[in-house]
């Protein structure tokens, strides 16, 4: 039998990880943060944040190897616009999660691992619809 994750967790061990690098990426590419600005933004480490840009953390070949791999992409680059205008990490975060969960990315996963797909998702964030 295959040990199997709650939803929540393949967000936060499998997902969370890799849109964090691709965001840090992007402040970086894009918007030309310093890697210690994006590191305040995400209230880690700069050593992270070199990590993530490098390639060296945040990888993920479910997101990779999705068909919604293209609009995850585009959902990043909105997010580093947001965040450069104002934005809140949190909200933008919690509506990537949305998308994780809409768009079927984390039913992907439970299938790519051998997992039955759960019936149910864990309880959308209750101030707003995601």
């Amino acid at each position: 039998m295959v040990s199997r994750r709650m939803p929540c967790e393949l967000v936060v061990f499998e997902l969370l990880p890799t849109a964090r690098g691709a965001i840090a990426k992007e402040l970086v590419d894009s918007y030309g943060y310093t890697q210690s600005a994006v590191a305040k933004i995400f209230g880690i480490t700069s050593v992270a944040i070199s990590q993530y840009v490098k390639g060296l953390r945040g990888g993920n070949e479910y997101i990779d190897s999705s068909e919604h791999r293209d609009e995850f992409y585009s959902r990043v680059a909105e997010i580093a616009r947001s965040l450069h205008n104002g934005g809140d990490l949190t909200e933008e975060l919690c509506q990537l999660c949305g998308f994780f969960k809409r768009s079927g990315m984390i039913d992907e996963i439970y299938k790519k691992q051998g997992s039955k797909v759960p019936l149910t998702m864990c309880v959308e964030c209750p101030k707003k619809n995601i």
